[in-house]
């Protein structure tokens, strides 16, 4: 058996879990790409991968993360090749796929079903849509990210694997379909597996109101929005999306615009007539 994950938390709760139950024993295989933000026209063709890697580039370009993706050597289209090449020389071979009801893994199962279509019969999801789970305290809670599950809960979340139909292997690249050419530079969760397109600039209105006329240093404000906000995505993004404001002369800065912690920001002071 092996398993696929989006997050990185994910890998970790999910471990603790097989060492719980044996019967989930097996090989667990991550995607690194956040998937809910960027182009994702061609995604699936050279040209579309090179036009993503350069774009993240230019979002990590001067951050805390700056060079990472060249350095990195964590590649999920070198992770999938393997993983479709262990699937076709062990035909008992079984590929469970993980998800809560998050748009970033909604946006990687529909990346992956491209990859893996051709197993149809030997995979399964465990998409853990609006379901009750019990916390640390034995409260009821939906989780969000299957991290937030205790691993003993997991035990629970296998009973809901099925096998994903020849239909959904028919309808849903469909949708995801829609999304690439759609190409918006967000992507947010509806509801289910329904996915709608946004502009790049989605999360700038939010992001605004935790600048304040206080200086306050640029982790601060995408701590608070991460903390408050409906809608969260990335602190990369986020940090880039900031400095893209501040190009544009939206707000005040001092300090070098780099790192998070490196440079400060307030709302604009009005100048004198």
């Amino acid at each position: 058996m092996i398993h696929i994950v989006f997050n990185e938390a994910d890998v970790a709760v999910l471990k603790q879990a097989i060492e719980l139950d044996e019967t989930l024993q097996g090989e667990i295989i991550q995607v690194n790409d956040d998937l809910a933000v960027g182009p994702i026209e061609n995604i699936h063709v050279g040209e579309g991968m090179e036009i993503r890697r350069n774009w993240w580039r230019d979002v990590l370009a001067g951050g805390d993360m700056d060079g990472a993706l060249d350095k990195d050597e964590k590649n999920d289209l070198n992770t999938i090749a393997n993983l479709v090449g262990i699937m076709r020389r062990n035909e008992e071979e079984l590929l469970w796929i993980w998800a809560a009801q998050n748009k970033h893994d909604v946006c990687g199962y529909y990346w992956l079903l491209h990859y893996v279509k051709e197993f149809q019969g030997r995979v399964s999801i465990l998409y853990l849509n609006n379901l009750p789970f019990l916390n640390e305290k034995g409260q009821v809670f939906y989780p969000t990210w299957l991290s937030e599950i205790p691993a003993k809960e997991f035990l629970k979340a296998k009973k809901l694997a099925r096998e994903i139909t020849l239909s959904e292997f028919e309808v849903d690249p469909d949708e995801w379909a829609k999304l690439c050419n759609e190409n918006g530079g967000v992507r947010l969760l509806e509801g289910g597996k329904k996915l709608v397109s946004q502009d790049e600039n989605f999360y700038d209105a939010e992001l605004k109101k935790y600048v304040t006329a206080d200086w306050q240093k640029a982790s601060k404000i995408i701590h608070q929005f991460l903390s408050k906000a409906q809608h969260k995505t990335g602190d990369m993004f986020l940090l880039w999306r900031l400095k893209k404001m501040i190009a544009m002369e939206l707000f005040d800065v001092q300090g070098k615009v780099g790192y998070m912690k490196d440079f400060e920001v307030k709302t604009k002071t009005l100048s004198a007539p």
